[in-house]
């Protein structure tokens, strides 16, 4: 969420921000709310004081015996009294529509994020290790795991329709692998604290991480109440929700490992075979809390940890760094981490790292305190996923696929395989 008093200092300024998002002005609407909220906070105070100023001399009409100056001031207290309730709720619910109108509003990119309306602005910062060159035409890794017998995703429409995959054997197992490996690899080598969250969340945890009210339909509700979580990042990140931390708590960096869901909604005929896009999928999701000045730092870290799994796993991968019209609604720094899949000849997202600034710790009043004395003031925040789990299990079948149909284990792996070096064709472990 954004702090009014950026808006009133500089209106101008706001409003071109959000132009390199796409989107029309806005500050104008939201300072005439944000002025008629005070307007009625002031008439309350004006209100409020007429009627102490009142209520201080009705004793003294009543002890001097003036009975008409009495029943006059009685009446204006009563009469300021009920002036004052309605002030107040009216202050009440211009402050609602404010809160409502910012809330809709996508945090605004830093001043060297690239311009453009969609992902041809985005710009490539970074490119590692050369896709390989095969001797027999690369195949998708749904072609792979059905010639195994190991994706299924007929049997997964019979039981919940489009965009699910029901895994078994070796493929299921190289995918637990993938999420352990990545797991150990956050905790033992870049010091993150792992941490196991619910997969259910109530309105206020999508509300302060951004999802909400907004993006309603990418989730999932349940008839009680409750949301599916599209990421750990909204777990992990309200976890400091409302809370003043000390100043030597920070950075607090943590990893989860959780089942997501996402409705997919406006994503009719994209990525339609295969694992890429579904409505149940696995994530390793990072989470940093940092003071203000240590963001920017803690986005290349979080972009180093991420970009170490593919390191890791020696499959080729760009990062580019988005442009303002293609960022997430609460970034205002990203960088996008695409994998080279042989199979579609094309560098597909396989990780996100976000530095959101204050906006979301705005949106869950989570603040820090440097020392004892300091005036609270409010956290960064950055999520990433380190890494996508099916993503990462197609990037491993696509990437170290082999002529007969097998797929060669990456070495990191296969202490997590029976020391097994390969999936052979029939889907048994060798």
């Amino acid at each position: 969420m954004h702090d009014i008093r950026l808006i009133r200092d500089d209106p101008a300024a706001f409003d071109a921000a959000l132009a390199r998002r796409g989107l029309a002005a806005q500050a104008d609407a939201i300072l005439a709310i944000d002025a008629a909220r005070r307007a009625r906070i002031a008439a309350a105070e004006g209100a409020l004081a007429e009627r102490n100023a009142a209520s201080k001399l009705v004793g003294a009409a009543r002890a001097k015996g003036d009975e008409a100056e009495f029943e006059r001031l009685r009446a204006l207290v009563a009469a300021k009294k009920a002036e004052i309730a309605t002030l107040e709720e009216e202050a009440k619910a211009e402050d609602a529509r404010l809160t409502d109108a910012l809330m809709a509003l996508p945090n605004l990119p830093l001043e060297s994020i690239p311009d453009g309306a969609d992902e041809s602005g985005n710009v490539e910062v970074s490119r590692k290790g050369a896709p390989r060159d095969y001797p027999f035409k690369p195949k998708e890794h749904f072609e792979i795991g059905e010639a195994m017998g190991l994706m299924d995703f007929e049997t997964a429409a019979k039981l919940s329709g489009s965009r699910f995959v029901v895994l078994s054997g070796a493929l299921i197992r190289l995918h637990r692998a993938l999420s352990q490996f990545m797991i150990d690899r956050h905790v033992d080598e870049n010091g993150l604290t792992e941490t196991w969250t619910p997969v259910l969340v109530r309105d206020e945890a999508m509300l302060g991480t951004g999802q909400l009210p907004k993006f309603a339909e990418d989730s999932y509700r349940t008839e009680n109440g409750w949301w599916l979580i599209p990421t750990a990042e909204v777990t992990l990140t309200n976890t400091v929700a409302g809370e003043i931390l000390d100043e030597s708590a920070l950075p607090r960096r943590m990893v989860a490992h959780t089942q997501c869901f996402r409705s997919e909604a406006g994503s009719a005929g994209k990525d339609t075979r295969g694992m890429l896009r579904q409505h149940q999928f696995e994530k390793v999701e990072m989470v940093s809390i940092v003071r203000p000045e240590d963001g920017e730092a803690e986005l290349e870290r979080m972009r180093g940890c991420a970009e170490g799994v593919l390191d890791a796993l020696e499959i080729p991968y760009r990062t580019v760094v988005l442009c303002a019209g293609d960022m997430g609604f609460g970034a205002r720094k990203t960088y996008d981490i695409e994998v080279w899949l042989p199979g579609q000849n094309a560098y597909r997202e396989i990780s996100s790292c976000s530095w959101c600034g204050d906006f979301q710790a705005r949106r869950m009043n989570a603040r820090f305190r440097r020392g004892a004395e300091g005036k609270p003031e409010f956290v960064h925040t950055l999520n990433g996923s380190g890494l996508a789990v099916g993503r990462a299990l197609i990037a491993v079948i696509e990437t170290w696929q082999e002529a007969d149909g097998g797929v060669t284990i990456p070495r990191p792996l296969r202490r997590y395989m029976r020391d097994a070096e390969r999936i052979g064709p029939d889907g048994t472990l060798a």
